[in-house]
């Protein structure tokens, strides 16, 4: 009997009141269907009871979700032995089998790895030795039967240990199915032949084919699921940085190194006991999630979508405070945990590529490939430091990665990651007042042309907050509403992306108006990155973000280098970020007092190119559906007018505006005179 289930197995599953139960039913019943009748009454009642005994444990210890998942897949053992034990020992009784008529019932994939949550499918499989013969036929259609009529979700097969080899050469799904069977009843020495089998002649010698073809599936499978990790409505299961990100690895180690918990890993030098502890806790974090999930929906459910964040975050025992809602508590935590799981995932495969079972990553750019700079080198094609006491004698050389990363264009080695989140404090206020270091990171952001990849790798290690401590409270923050898409953090990376993607001219076609304005080459691209990230960086706090997010970019922004001037316009941006938006979206622009109100707060055409650039690539960051034909028109329409304005005063959109009118009046009385729409065009 398993140890550390949610609640006492007893309060699980009675076997022995459940078999009496089922005995009585059987000596009442008339035939076959009445004792399969009688066996699913019993059961039926016995999973009923089971199933709220383990509902009402997790609602004690919400966030025990390894015994959860345990005491599902354990209830449902219970129900499968007793099955199997009427549709052999009653239903197909066989006095005397030969040696073809033996079988075993094996757990596969999720339940044979003893995790189940509330609404998991139940993947068995029927081994037979050889073809399967007529009794073992009837056995398994009777189980099945009963096991649907319990309403359970089975999936199913019926193989004999060739068969087993076979398909699971052919088919990498199937094979990994396999790898996690367990017996659950039948004949065991036929399971043990069927371990032996696939050890020996299907798992050893095909390690590195296994390996590709599972991140071949994973990188598939994340691009299907739009290969973002902070997106609002994220997939617990299938996701970037969910659970079957943390499964992939585990099937990984257990091929290679016949691992049965993770625990194993930290021996073998694949994990440090805190990556071990790291890696328990999103795993149980995750899991904890998904159950409740499930016991919400009353089903099998994975996409966490908004309401069912409310009610999971409330299960989970979160609390509003600070001026921010329990919800987004819970969903901070949430992709916190996730991208803890991508470091994991990039620690584990480099030891891989190092242990030369995966391919190693080709360069980013082979053509733009450079010499590591002093104080680096290029280990499996991957950047990171000379030496670990490098980064003690210059703290510089933490921010350095990042910039020498994006310079060579080579991916940065997590050794030199943990090196860097392991030493975080490294980064003190002496640091951040250093002008060299301000330097080297605006060049960072500024110089190379894809600063959305340093900045997110800084993000996920914590260098960014560790900077910046103002950003830090915005890192995984989730928006609780329908409008955006990503985090407050991924979201200013996606809009400082946006710039960047206007600058290298890949937008000109879609967005004429702000690729112009980079064209011209007047725009202080300083003042606008420094602006992009701090426009949100108020944000969760009880005060309008704006103005909050104004207050501190005054201190933000000549800490990073910038002049006064540079600061103030920095300051002016983040305070009217939505300024421009507001006034082409809620205002008639067609009226001139639109135009003129937006002139006075502008001020200036400099002041005017920053905003709509900042403006446009804020929306875009949004979410991919944000930025339509609509709003490029109104804002379009807005920068044009307002920029003649500036340049020559209010009567210069009034003359235009005046022209248009009496071009429609004039249109209006030869139409009424009887010309035709051609003649009036010519």
């Amino acid at each position: 009997m398993p140890e550390g289930l949610i609640c006492a197995p007893g309060d699980i599953f009675d076997k022995a009141a459940v078999m009496a139960e089922i005995r009585a039913g059987i000596d009442a019943a008339k035939d076959a269907a009445g004792i399969r009748a009688a066996t699913v009454a019993a059961l039926r009642a016995a999973q009923v009871r089971g199933r709220a005994s383990i509902e009402a444990g997790l609602s004690r210890r919400p966030h025990e979700a390894r015994g959860c998942t345990q005491a599902y897949a354990w209830l449902t053992d219970q129900m499968v032995r007793a099955v199997l034990e009427v549709a052999t020992g009653v239903l197909h009784p066989l006095p005397n089998p030969t040696t073809a008529e033996r079988l075993a019932v094996l757990a596969v994939g999720g339940y044979g790895r003893f995790e189940m949550a509330p609404g998991s499918d139940v993947d068995l499989l029927f081994l037979t030795p050889y073809k399967i013969t007529a009794w073992a036929e009837s056995v398994i259609e009777s189980s099945l039967y009963m096991l649907w009529d319990l309403r359970l979700k089975v999936g199913h097969s019926s193989r004999t240990v060739k068969d087993c080899l076979r398909l699971g050469r052919e088919d990498i799904t199937i094979r990994t199915a396999l790898l996690e069977h367990r017996f659950i009843t039948g004949d065991a020495a036929l399971a043990e032949e069927l371990g032996e089998a696939l050890w020996a002649k299907l798992f050893k010698g095909t390690e590195r084919e296994f390996i590709e073809a599972k991140l071949a599936e994973r990188e598939s499978r994340l691009k299907k699921n739009g290969g973002q990790r902070y997106v609002v409505e994220p997939n617990v299961k299938e996701g970037k940085g969910g659970l079957r990100d943390l499964q992939t690895l585990f099937w990984i180690a257990k091929y290679l190194h016949r691992v049965q918990d993770t625990s194993e890993l930290v021996a073998l030098g694949m994990f440090s006991e805190d990556e071990y502890e790291t890696f328990k806790d999103a795993e149980e974090f995750l899991w904890s999630v998904r159950c409740h999930m499930h016991l919400i929906a009353g089903r099998a459910q994975d996409q966490l979508s908004f309401d069912l964040q409310v009610e999971v975050a409330e299960r989970m025992g979160y609390k509003s405070h600070s001026g921010r809602r329990a919800v987004e508590h819970f969903m901070q935590d949430y992709f916190r945990y996730v991208t803890t799981v991508g470091e994991l995932t990039r620690i584990f495969l480099t030891g891989l590529e190092a242990a030369h079972v995966k391919k190693e990553p080709l360069l980013i750019g082979l053509l733009r490939r450079r010499r590591a700079g002093k104080g680096f080198r290029i280990l499996h094609n991957r950047l990171t430091f000379a030496s670990p006491d490098v980064i003690h004698k210059d703290r510089m050389m933490i921010l350095r990665l990042f910039s020498e990363a994006l310079r060579t264009g080579v991916l940065i080695h997590p050794d030199a990651m943990r090196l860097v989140a392991g030493h975080l404090h490294l980064i003190d206020d002496e640091l951040r007042h250093d002008k060299e270091a301000a330097r080297l990171f605006l060049d960072t952001l500024l110089k190379y042309g894809n600063p959305e990849r340093a900045l997110r790798r800084m993000n996920e290690l914590g260098v960014l907050g560790a900077f910046i401590p103002e950003f830090q409270p915005i890192v995984a923050m989730m928006q609780f509403n329908m409008y955006h898409s990503y985090t407050v953090d991924e979201h200013t990376i996606q809009v400082i992306s946006n710039f960047t993607q206007i600058e290298r001219k890949e937008l000109e076609d879609e967005l004429p108006v702000a690729s112009d304005i980079l064209k011209e080459g007047k725009l202080n691209r300083k003042v606008m990155m420094v602006a992009m990230l701090c426009h949100d960086i108020g944000k969760g706090r009880d005060q309008d973000h704006s103005v909050l997010g104004a207050r501190i970019a005054r201190s933000v922004a000549p800490r990073l280098g910038l002049s006064k001037k540079e600061s103030r316009d920095v300051e002016w941006l983040v305070r009217h970020h939505l300024l421009m938006s507001d006034m082409a979206q809620k205002r008639d622009i067609a009226d001139p007092r639109t135009v003129r109100d937006f002139a006075r707060a502008v001020g200036s055409v400099e002041r005017l190119d920053l905003i709509t650039v900042l403006t446009v690539c804020d929306i875009r960051g949004v979410g991919p559906t944000t930025w339509n034909n609509w709003k490029a028109v109104l804002l379009r329409a807005l920068y044009r007018q307002t920029r003649k304005v500036l340049e020559g005063g209010i009567k210069a959109i009034s003359r235009e505006m005046r022209g248009d009118e009496a071009k429609k009046l004039l249109r209006k009385a030869l139409e009424a005179e009887g010309w035709s729409k051609a003649d009036i065009k010519r």
